[in-house]
């Protein structure tokens, strides 16, 4: 993807008239540019403009970008970038933001100059090159919806554009106008020295601007989580709540929300067969009730079975993009076992691929909150309880570990905390969303269990995995109101409810101690991890006493 960069002239390329141009109604768009002049791209090759899947599977195929697997689907490999590059994320610290963004460690400033340096070099890198561009829509609910155009560099992240996001009829893209733009370019490389970056990859969101800049890495995760990231923004200002979390409802209307980062079962508890499937990630709380951000959903393959997931291997199929899935050169046949380029082999496909999905994707306020953590100590029940207080506590502290593969440079699951289960993504303080979703679950009296979807028996190394059909019946039990009638025990560390039977499951597996061979060893390793999530909360300074009173006790 090398090749010349045409030097621009920074005099004759007004970046203040460009940027007023998105922050104003699109303008007219002709046959030929679809107005990305008013962008400051020009002298382009040809510019595709929604094309269909077929047509952008051609164009991926044709331009050597991916090849077509056994089952129909299209797989792509990503290189170096083979997950989303936190350290490599950036907000443009502008007047109109500064105040409101909670800068840390994740919401790293980068300077209006240095942004428009990096813009420049983009406009002058395009020039020649064709150019990928999707018109759609984030958010299903129409009074929060907004419009969100892609350009991109490879047909097949394209692809992925058009089947993560909403897709416009032919008369809504008519009359498309972009709140959100987005332009992916992998193959244009940053420089630290002069970029004020931290190496070839960055992304860079500016939320005055409504503008995405994506370089360096071709992982299309970081597309979808740029829009996340400025929903997360948005939302809040139409009070609505934004979640990074899977929904999905019973045939009676009962809505349900899954929490939970990559790896701790979002996508795969949520395609419940005997559920209907709003979304698998991303999602918005209204006072009308819950409604998906996105139009398709970005499962993990690797050890992907028919048995435990048969909604997503059957999802996989002409249309749906693979991405790191090691293939067989002969038969073309899928190794889903195989995590030789990553741990975070993916897969795209549109939400409707699913057969008992919710379209339009909207429920109702939900019955049942469920956090998902993947607990690598072994400690955690793998299912309990939560009172409002905890459940905030929870949320705000948002505990789980990160999966291998799910970021560059984790190769095996690590403890951290992830504030709202979706740290990343939050321009806003913690504090904001929790007690948004505190007001929530106390207005519509909604259960909130925590779910350990980690290690019992002992930690990641000793122990083993919590089994997914275990997990399911525990899941299932709490969805359907079972719970409600069996008896519950605080645990004395953690101080959640832990249920003393659970239909269809082994009690023993319930209380996590029992699973232990040395009830010492549990008890010194339960308080380790409780002193981790005291010490993860004092940031959390301004929490409400009765939020913080809810935390675990290791004395």
């Amino acid at each position: 993807m090398n090749s010349k960069i045409y030097e621009v002239d920074p005099n004759t390329n007004n970046l203040n008239q460009v940027y007023q141009t998105l922050s104003q109604a699109t303008p007219h768009m002709n046959d030929n540019t679809y107005g990305l002049e008013s962008l400051g791209l020009k002298n382009l090759g040809h510019i595709y403009r929604n094309l269909s899947v077929p047509q952008l599977i051609e164009k991926a195929l044709a331009r050597g970008e991916a090849i077509l697997t056994a089952n129909g689907a299209l797989c792509v490999e990503t290189g170096k970038y083979t997950g989303r590059s936190p350290a490599d994320k950036f907000i443009v610290d502008e007047p109109g933001v500064h105040d409101e963004v909670d800068w840390n460690r994740v919401n790293v400033g980068l300077s209006k100059e240095k942004f428009d340096l990096l813009y420049k070099r983009m406009l002058a890198y395009v020039q020649g090159r064709d150019l990928f561009v999707f018109d759609g829509y984030v958010g299903v609910d129409p009074n929060y919806r907004i419009g969100v155009r892609v350009i991109n560099q490879l047909a097949s992240q394209n692809l992925f554009a058009h089947q993560m996001f909403l897709r416009p009829n032919s008369e809504e893209l008519d009359h498309h106008q972009p709140d959100l733009t987005i332009i992916s370019v992998p193959g244009l490389q940053g420089d630290p020295d002069i970029d004020g970056i931290h190496s070839e990859a960055f992304i860079v969101i500016s939320f005055q601007k409504r503008l995405v800049l994506i370089g360096g890495s071709q992982y299309s995760g970081e597309i979808k989580k740029s829009a996340f990231s400025y929903m997360n923004y948005l939302m809040t200002k139409r009070n609505v709540l934004p979640m990074h979390c899977a929904a999905n409802m019973d045939d009676k209307g009962n809505t349900a929300l899954f929490f939970g980062l990559s790896g701790t079962g979002k996508t795969t508890l949520s395609a419940d067969p005997d559920r209907f499937l709003i979304g698998d990630d991303e999602h918005g709380w209204s006072e009308d009730g819950i409604f998906n951000f996105e139009g398709g959903c970005y499962a993990k393959t690797i050890r992907l079975s028919q048995k435990n997931e048969p909604q997503i291997w059957d999802a996989i199929r002409f249309g749906s993009m693979l991405e790191n899935v090691v293939i067989d050169p002969e038969t073309r046949i899928p190794d889903y076992d195989d995590g030789s380029l990553t741990e975070n082999t993916r897969v795209a496909y549109p939400v409707d691929y699913i057969p008992n999905c919710v379209i339009p994707g909207i429920g109702g306020h939900p019955k049942t909150v469920i956090f998902l953590t993947a607990d690598a100590f072994g400690v955690l029940p793998p299912i309990s309880k939560l009172t409002n207080s905890q459940a905030i506590y929870h949320f705000m502290s948002g505990y789980t570990s990160k999966v291998a593969g799910t970021e560059r440079g984790i190769t095996e699951p690590q403890a951290t905390f992830s504030s709202c289960f979706g740290q990343p993504f939050l321009p806003l303080s913690a504090a904001l969303y929790g007690e948004m979703l505190s007001q929530r679950i106390i207005k519509y009296g909604a259960d909130v269990y925590l779910v350990n979807t980690g290690w019992t028996g002992g930690p990641y190394g000793v122990g083993k995995r919590i089994e997914i059909q275990q997990t399911r019946a525990m899941v299932s039990a709490a969805l359907s109101g079972e719970l409600d009638q069996v008896k519950f025990h605080h645990h004395p560390i953690f101080k959640v409810l832990v249920p003393e039977s659970v239909p269809g499951v082994d009690s023993n597996i319930l209380d996590p101690q029992k699973t232990w061979i040395d009830p010492v060893a549990y008890e010194e390793q339960a308080k380790a991890l409780a002193k981790r999530f005291v010490q993860n909360f004092k940031k959390f300074h301004n929490a409400p006493d009765e939020v913080k009173d809810a935390g675990p006790s290791f004395e």
